[in-house]
């Protein structure tokens, strides 16, 4: 019987398991997959990582760092006040919750109004969770958003990332459901498919599950009307929040690419 570590790297015994190596989607140089254990699983063999979280994580990464300011992703808490403390920043408080003296939330519309600040901790249970989980890997990762999904792309295959051997992975982050598991949105299958379309040109091609998300991209005649439509869409305009889904169906309005440095978020 392999032992757990022997399993979690792939190897048994020095061989490599072929069960457990599908899962990374080998020989492809741009990967997909979903959530907090696709960037696990991906950020063990790739050389870069993209976290999509179209409402609103990424974008609001993009419209904050666009101005200035400094993100760091943090885990949906009670903690993040107390971080914000520790770093030096501020912490942004739910949407509800703003107000003139705490002006800052995981609302874009609210990030463009909001007085700059140099440093935010911007909390989540999905794009900013996974985002702080993948800095520990030590690899570059970059918040995409379709905003800036041509800027990513270019940098990216600047960078030289896209080949078999310094593959892309591309995490769709999703919702969760009310027992925390994983719920696909298809904002976020839609923006990290706008992404792959840039990428589309990589030497080390698409994986199926990379070139299967953006055949969805390709197969829907709206992308702004889909998103609007959406569970996600749907739920942030019934919420009053409808700013917000229209800052993040702007496509290709921002040139910023979002990089995780040491934990922050800056220009890269």
């Amino acid at each position: 019987m392999p032992t757990t570590a022997a399993k979690a790297s792939g190897t048994v015994s020095g061989e490599a398991d072929p069960v457990d190596a599908v899962y990374a989607q080998p020989g492809a140089g741009v990967r997909f997959d979903w959530g907090l254990a696709g960037a696990s699983e991906l950020g063990r063999v790739c050389a870069a990582l993209v976290v999509v979280d179209v409402l609103s994580f990424t974008t609001a990464v993009d419209v904050a760092v666009g101005r200035g300011t400094r993100v760091h992703p943090f885990p949906w808490s009670a903690q993040a006040e107390a971080y914000a403390s520790r770093v030096g920043a501020v912490a942004a408080v739910g949407r509800a919750e703003v107000s003139v003296e705490r002006p800052w939330s995981l609302s874009p519309a609210a990030l463009r109004r909001a007085p700059g600040t140099p440093d935010l901790v911007l909390p989540s249970p999905n794009g900013s969770a996974i985002c702080a989980a993948a800095s520990a890997t030590g690899l570059p990762v970059v918040a995409g958003c379709l905003r800036n999904a041509r800027a990513v792309a270019r940098w990216l295959l600047h960078q030289g990332y896209g080949t078999a051997r310094a593959p892309i992975g591309v995490i769709a982050a999703g919702e969760r459901w009310p027992d925390d598991t994983l719920r696909p949105g298809v904002e976020d299958l839609l923006g990290a498919a706008a992404i792959l379309d840039g990428l589309a040109g990589a030497r080390g091609g698409l994986s199926v599950e990379a070139a299967v998300a953006l055949a969805a991209l390709n197969s829907v005649p709206d992308v702004a009307a889909a998103i609007r439509g959406s569970v996600s869409g749907r739920e942030l305009t019934a919420r009053g929040f409808a700013d917000d889904v229209a800052i993040a169906l702007e496509r290709d309005a921002s040139t910023v690419v979002p990089l995780l440095r040491g934990g922050i978020f800056g220009r890269a």
